[in-house]
């Protein structure tokens, strides 16, 4: 669409016109826009507001960095950046710029960017009548002789008038005389000469010279004139001229063509004989300059030769002007004219100009975005101006054909940063000339990083072990985390997801070192107390949007060998425990068997067992992995009744290094089982008996209290809580969690805030009586352990190797009393035993254990702890 829109800048310079050509594309990238300006106009002349022309937004002319393409900027025009105002800065001389072309043009790209938009500006410089016509010669001399016949010609130099279209040369003028007169022919090129043409003939003797003025008058308003002197000399008469083969001739050459390559071969002939018939060849005077330059002829033959570089692209058609003169005396000349049309050779390569380039784009941008705008132009003509234009290589990015000879790079795809970074674009341009020709130019174009990649960790979980009692502090590993992007985008940052361990903040048990991932401990960690524990963290960039990805990491604490074994059977008074071996006992003889369990796991929690002291003559010999003691041989008939044996029993763990504990038993010499057992069960009846009364009395009252409290609890807990109804009920009680159950349960207790009902109370048996002679009393509850390392620590827990300690001492038949508000006492299984020696000493019967600890036996303190 061509719209023809008139400037008000023409109020001041009535020739100024503008020319606005709108060019919409689908990227609506490029338009064009042609204004007209004066020559010789004075520094500041308004040519136009580029702006306003074209509907842009002036407030965002600086915001999107309107400029010029510095490749098509002119020292005669400025555009003010922050208007778009295009003026005149320097005066224009259109024949200094463009010669004698008929139209003279200034280009001018500007552009703006976000989005790329760019605008060719034309603007054509209007010639103004500021040259008058002027021959080459102030005089110009021409003699003819004087037998010339009527209607002869003779071409006269021309003037020259650098100004074009109307303003150039538009005829000549001559005095008016009764002799000539002027035939004013224009050439092809359009270009005007005269040719003085004899009115009348010459009579050397009435006047020998003749004298005119020659006036040159070009178009303009007013027109202007350039004058010479005409002098016309009278000759004698020769009597025949030169004659030409015909009055023009046409050759073609091809351009570049060597210099010496002829041209023509010109032919004159005159019938005259000697001087009068021998004929010089030259140029004609108005000929121009140009021609002499480029082509040379010989005098003597008539010969046209090549003398300089003819190119098409210069002028595509040149015309000489040849006269032929005898050298006879008034020789009259004869003219002809030898037109050279210069063929077009394929010697221009394309010319590949980049108007403006995108120095990065980003790997977001959609399909489509403009890149780069190039021009492509080819000086040849015809098949050899034809220019293909293509981009070299496997790249995302293709050409749009724009306007004219203009092209767009735009990405032909989605672009991955993290996969190429920057891409080396070369366009290629080839014509279809024989041979063809071809150039290519390169950018370099970058791509932006766009956050698009979550950081990823090296490992979705991480297996992190720390060795118990570790230092608080302490490094414990670090989680990688690896983000293809760059910059912002890939600067990581590392956390740990808040949650919940043993009711308490992960954030108390480990931290992590934000900017390297590295993971330390804040607490020394307790095997026995935690096995494992797992929390998440998560890695996130410092792009916008911020991008995350989380890992699991599982902390598995690595047992130490940090306790010592405790020994939980047999038990005894005072640190010793008293076993019974009769007399007659034989070899293999079980006299007892000893229990002890260790906190730790593994290899540190495997046991042995070995006799370190007392087992003089290798009396006894101890099982190393079942603990039990056994005689050796059978007792010495010669020994003493009442010589005892004291012996040391050493346990000892599997670790690094191995810890250890002992036992002390006193081995006692007995006739029999029955009479040991008798002993001591007469011994703890009786103190069981004298302690029965209390204790029912502190069951009856502990029962009612417990029971008033229980009852008091429910009712505040069905207040405040009426849709919660259920009870969770704590039972410590268990067969699994008999042995020192004691203070892990009252720590249990208060931690977890059970309410109590009649359904705690459980009752068990302290003591177990074995039947048959030959074999041992082994109690199944635990109050200490003798000579153990760590006496003040207590477990809640069990081993499956201590399990099956204990389960072997539970297989014996045991007797429970069931009713703990009939009886307060505990009624031992008697087994054949000996006399009162031995009461008050031995740890195996219950009661005796209930008498030193206040008169209560161990069911009772099962009872009396559990709800205390």
């Amino acid at each position: 669409m061509n719209l023809f829109l008139f400037y008000p800048s023409a109020l001041v310079f009535p020739v100024m016109i503008v020319f606005l050509i709108a060019l919409c594309f689908t990227d609506g990238a490029l338009s064009q826009i042609r204004y007209s300006v004066p020559e010789e106009a004075e520094h500041g002349t308004l040519v136009g507001n580029i702006a306003e022309d074209l509907g842009l937004d002036l407030t965002k002319l600086a915001s999107r960095r309107f400029q010029v393409v510095p490749s098509s900027r002119t020292p005669y025009l400025e555009v003010n950046l922050e208007n778009g105002v295009l003026f005149v800065n320097e005066k224009i001389d259109r024949e200094q710029i463009c010669k004698q072309s008929a139209s003279c043009q200034l280009n001018m790209e500007v552009f703006l960017e976000n989005p790329l938009e760019l605008f060719r500006v034309e603007i054509e410089v209007v010639d103004i009548n500021d040259n008058p016509p002027s021959f080459p010669e102030t005089d110009i001399i021409v003699e003819i002789s004087e037998s010339a016949t009527p209607g002869t010609r003779f071409p006269l130099e021309s003037a020259f008038d650098p100004d074009v279209g109307s303003n150039a040369l538009r005829t000549y003028d001559i005095t008016t005389n009764n002799y000539f007169y002027l035939d004013v022919q224009t050439q092809t090129d359009g270009n005007k000469f005269a040719e003085l043409v004899l009115e009348k003939p010459l009579d050397r003797e009435q006047q020998a010279a003749h004298r005119y003025v020659l006036t040159a008058v070009d178009g303009g308003q007013p027109p202007r004139t350039g004058t010479a002197l005409l002098v016309v000399k009278v000759l004698d008469s020769n009597d025949n001229v030169p004659v030409f083969e015909q009055p023009v001739y046409t050759v073609s050459l091809s351009e570049n063509v060597p210099v010496g390559t002829l041209v023509i071969q010109l032919n004159a002939t005159d019938l005259d004989e000697g001087l009068n018939g021998e004929i010089v060849y030259s140029f004609s005077n108005h000929i121009s300059s140009r021609v002499k330059e480029l082509f040379g002829i010989d005098p003597r033959t008539g010969r046209i030769e090549v003398r300089g570089e003819v190119d098409f692209e210069e002028s595509s058609l040149y015309q000489i002007f040849v006269q032929a003169k005898d050298l006879g005396p008034n020789a009259v000349p004869a003219h002809c004219k030898v037109l050279v049309k210069v063929a077009d050779v394929n010697d221009n390569a394309p010319e590949i100009t980049f108007s403006t380039v995108t120095e990065s784009v980003s790997e977001k941008a959609a399909p489509g975005t403009v890149i780069a705008l190039l021009s492509v132009t080819d000086r040849d003509a015809e098949q050899n101006g034809q220019i293909h234009v293509e981009i070299l290589g496997d790249v995302p990015f293709k050409l749009k054909s724009s306007f004219r000879n203009y092209f767009t790079i735009v990405t032909d795809g989605l672009l991955n940063r993290e996969q190429a970074d920057s891409y080396s674009v070369t366009v290629v341009a080839r014509d279809k000339g024989t041979p063809s020709l071809a150039s290519s130019k390169s950018i370099r174009v970058q791509v932006s990083d766009e956050n698009d990649n979550a950081p990823t960790f090296t490992q979705s979980v991480y297996d992190v072990y720390v060795t118990e009692n570790n230092v608080p502090g302490a490094y414990i590993h670090a989680v990688t985390a690896l983000d293809p992007d760059i910059g912002q985008n890939a600067l990581i940052t590392y956390s740990i997801l808040e949650c919940d361990i043993q009711g308490m903040s992960v954030k108390t048990y480990v931290s992590i070192n934000e900017e390297t991932g590295y993971l330390y401990a804040l607490r020394s960690f307790d095997y026995e107390q935690l096995k494992d524990f797992t929390f998440m963290v998560r890695a996130k960039d410092s792009g916008a949007p911020e991008l995350s990805s989380n890992a699991t990491v599982k902390v598995i604490i690595v047992d130490q060998n940090d306790n010592a074994p405790l020994v939980l059977a047999p038990l005894g008074k005072n640190g010793t425990a008293k076993e019974p071996l009769p007399r007659s006992a034989e070899p293999g003889y079980l006299v007892t068997r000893v229990v002890a369990m260790d906190a730790d796991d593994g290899e540190n929690a495997r046991l042995s067992y070995s006799i370190q002291r007392g087992n003089d003559n290798g009396m006894f010999r101890m099982d190393w992995r079942t603990g039990e003691l056994r005689t050796a041989r059978r007792v010495s008939a010669k020994r003493d009744p009442h010589q005892q044996y004291d012996l040391v029993i050493e346990v000892r763990d599997h670790g690094q290094p191995p810890l250890s504990s002992s036992a002390s038993i006193l081995v006692m010499l007995v006739d029999s089982m029955a009479e040991g057992r008798g002993v001591g069960d007469k011994v703890g009846t009786s103190k069981a008996k004298d302690g029965a009364l209390d204790l029912t009395l502190i069951l009856i009252i502990a029962l009612g209290s417990v029971s008033f409290i229980f009852l008091l609890v429910m009712i505040v807990l069905a207040v405040r809580c009426q849709k919660d109804k259920k009870l969770n009920i704590y039972t410590c009680l268990t067969s699994d969690c008999f042995l020192g159950c004691n203070s892990c349960c009252s720590r249990q207790g208060r931690s977890r805030k059970k309410k109590l009902s009649k359904a705690d109370i459980m009752l068990v048996q302290s003591t177990v009586n074995v039947s048959g002679p030959g074999t041992a009393q082994v109690p199944v509850e635990e109050s200490g352990s003798f000579g153990s390392h760590h006496q003040n620590q207590n477990y809640c827990y069990q081993t499956k190797h201590q399990r099956t300690e204990l389960s072997y001492l539970v297989e014996r038949p045991r007797r429970v009393n069931s009713s703990a508000f009939q009886e307060a006492d505990l009624v031992s299984s008697k087994d054949s035993g000996h006399g009162d020696s031995e009461q008050g000493d031995s740890d195996h019967d219950a009661t005796n254990r209930g008498h030193s600890s206040g008169k209560i036996s161990v069911p009772h303190l099962f009872f009396f702890s559990h709800f205390i």
